[in-house]
């Protein structure tokens, strides 16, 4: 069945993917700042622990699941319990997934189209063509439709093009680029006046933080989203890994690569934010904090980028490509998840399956630019605060309750006759079973709350 749905030609190209799907704009843009806001160096070690105690467990269930049944989340979840009742539950479940993922990338296709306008104008503006890189920048109705709708038709160019010559070729092209773009950047930027001072913050522990609940929560939030946890967007790639493939290791691999990047984005954006202090631009909100997300990435960094003429140009334009690169990689995997259910569940076409799924999501995030001031926060909450972390329970809740222990045992023997005497079987079973379900629920909770 594998090799019919489609398969990563080998373990590099899926955790290539798999790093890309996790990593998106928010460890870019906001993973430094809160870094930086929570103790420094303090928060860095707490995510850093918490990524390996949390997000990993949590990320092995969906690979683990996704390999062992080679299906899309839904079917997935409703193949492993026995009890037809607790079969339903899991396919309602997986259908959340798909309906959250497609959210997500609804109000993520806008950003992203936010990006790629940002990359375009820097060149054009170069060249003379300012009336056309303003309204580029500049926000709008129209120019939110139009960008968004690139930005999907791009994604949905990947994802027509199946799991080998789309998502793994792509992935194999995109994130190399990424990686070097990212660290090219970082090195320069981290040469200019300020830079140090915005180092030393972002490094710098304040232990007195680290026993802070704020810190805590804050650093188990990054970890668990950090990694796509809870859409499906990691189950349906590990349903699309060979059976050859050893799911422990490769996942290792996969949360150290989007964890390192997501470090590494706090060499880059930290210093900027003070070298653009040191230039006189305004880095703290009126409450004095650090300025986040979308003020500092479409109003600081550009201030910073104006500041320094040609070299300003060249640095502006790597850093949106960069973005809308790290934003690429991210809305890849969510078009992939409703795609995957519209051909197993009822027998479309790949093309036809990412042309419905495309538009249907493009549509909505078109009627979301349309009344942008009521939408747009409304459906962030509801997909990332409330819906991801209640599907990453379920997810959880089904692999360490659910999954008959003989046949989890038995998907990783495939490939590791030993596994009954591994540290992973002796741990992992109970941890994913207990600690997981735990530890999100408290995520939940302090974000209604």
């Amino acid at each position: 069945m594998a090799a019919q749905r489609g398969e990563f030609r080998s373990r590099l190209g899926f955790i290539l993917a798999a790093a890309g799907s996790a990593v998106g704009l928010g460890n870019i843009w906001g993973f430094p700042t809160q870094a930086a806001s929570n103790g420094g160096g303090a928060f860095l070690f707490t995510y850093l622990v918490l990524a390996f105690a949390l997000a990993y467990p949590a990320l092995m269930a969906e690979l683990l699941i996704g390999r062992h049944t080679h299906r899309n989340m839904s079917q997935a979840l409703g193949a492993l319990p026995h009890h037809n009742g607790l079969k339903r539950i899991g396919m309602l479940t997986g259908i959340g997934g798909l309906v959250t993922a497609s959210l997500i990338l609804s109000f993520y296709g806008i950003v992203a189209g936010w990006m790629m306008g940002f990359a375009t104008s820097y060149p054009l503006a170069a060249i003379g063509l300012t009336q056309s890189a303003d309204w580029l920048i500049t926000f709008s109705t129209p120019r939110n439709l139009t960008l968004t709708g690139v930005f999907m038709a791009l994604t949905m160019s990947v994802v027509m093009g199946g799991v080998e010559d789309g998502i793994e070729r792509w992935s194999r092209r995109l994130m190399p680029i990424l990686i070097a773009t990212l660290v090219v950047l970082s090195l320069y930027v981290l040469t200019l006046d300020g830079a140090m001072k915005g180092l030393s913050i972002y490094l710098r522990p304040d232990f007195s933080k680290i026993l802070s609940g704020d810190l805590l929560i804050d650093a188990l939030g990054s970890a668990f989203f950090s990694l796509s946890l809870g859409v499906g967007t990691m189950l349906i790639y590990g349903s699309y890994l060979s059976d050859n493939e050893h799911v422990p290791s490769v996942g290792a691999q996969v949360a150290l690569l989007d964890v390192g990047i997501a470090v590494l984005a706090g060499f880059l954006i930290l210093p900027a934010m003070y070298v653009a202090d040191v230039r006189g631009v305004a880095i703290f909100n009126a409450a004095g904090g650090l300025l986040s997300e979308d003020t500092l990435i479409f109003s600081v960094l550009p201030a910073l980028f104006d500041t320094m003429d040609t070299v300003g140009l060249w640095l502006a334009t790597a850093f949106f490509v960069l973005m809308s690169i790290a934003a690429l990689t991210s809305s890849i995997s969510m078009l992939e998840v409703p795609v995957a259910y519209l051909i197993e569940r009822h027998g479309l076409s790949r093309r036809r399956a990412t042309l419905l799924a495309g538009t249907s999501i493009g549509a909505f995030s078109g009627l979301i630019a349309l009344n942008f001031e009521r939408l747009f926060g409304l459906v962030i909450t509801i997909s990332t605060r409330y819906g991801q972390p209640l599907l990453g329970i379920v997810v959880c809740l089904f692999a360490g309750w659910l999954w008959q222990r003989d046949a989890l045992l038995a998907e990783l023997k495939k490939n590791d006759a030993a596994a009954e005497q591994r540290w992973f079987w002796k741990i992992w079973p109970l941890y994913v079973k207990w600690v997981c379900p735990v530890i999100i629920s408290v995520i939940l909770v302090r974000s209604i709350l």
